[in-house]
């Protein structure tokens, strides 16, 4: 069964919405706040967790909501969800790769994307319920992360960032929803320091084609 053709403003916000319960996931596997300030929800009829207090969802429904709108424009190369020490220091990353997104300029994200069959009939490119059994077993593999990770010293803290593609102009603007990082701090764990790459799973519904990874970075001496 597949949805109706869809259009790459309703394929962003597909997304979105899976990085918004996957963000909660991660602060509640990673234990960033207190696990009894987590509420039991279900998305994609899987069983989540998401956080209760209102800056805190406030907080990430602004950043998802700042991600949505440099998807749109097409410039990201990747959304990661960073964790850092209480001294600032990047600890793990929670990568998603979304390079593959289908790009369309500002007039046309509403206009409906579809494919053509061998024999010439419009077919879906947003299969919904494959999609949401994607983003279900994704967020099943976020939420077991624990078991293969070390556990996070006391007083870690979480952010949001993009990486630009190589075409794409720094989201400068005012109000500023972004604070840019100079490459030898945001690489600090892409090879400045000896990592570890945890595979997490890559998703093909269709158009929403996107691979997840887990950087940790190695204990120092």
């Amino acid at each position: 069964m597949a949805s109706e053709a869809t259009t790459l403003r309703n394929i962003v916000a597909a997304f979105t919405d899976f990085l918004t319960v996957a963000i909660h996931t991660i602060l509640y596997e990673r234990a960033i706040y207190p696990q009894t300030s987590f509420l039991s929800a279900r998305k994609y009829n899987f069983a989540v967790r998401q956080n209760r207090h209102p800056k805190v969802c406030g907080w990430i429904n602004d950043a998802v909501s700042a991600v949505e709108m440099e998807l749109l424009k097409g410039t990201v190369e990747r959304v990661a969800i960073v964790i850092f020490t209480k001294d600032n220091k990047p600890a793990e990353r929670f990568m998603l790769d979304v390079s593959r997104f289908p790009t369309a300029t500002l007039a046309d994200l509403d206009t409906p994307l579809e494919r053509k069959s061998a024999n010439g009939d419009n077919i879906s490119i947003l299969p919904k319920v494959d999609m949401e059994e994607q983003f279900r077993a994704t967020l099943s593999r976020l939420a077991n992360c624990g078991s293969t990770l070390r556990p996070l010293p006391e007083g870690s803290t979480f952010t949001v960032a993009i990486e630009l593609k190589g075409v794409g102009q720094a989201p400068i603007a005012h109000p500023q929803p972004w604070m840019p990082v100079e490459p030898t701090k945001q690489d600090d764990i892409d090879g400045r320091v000896q990592k570890r790459a945890v595979p997490v799973r890559a998703v093909a519904a269709g158009e929403m084609m996107l691979e997840c990874w887990i950087e940790e970075a190695a204990v120092s001496d």
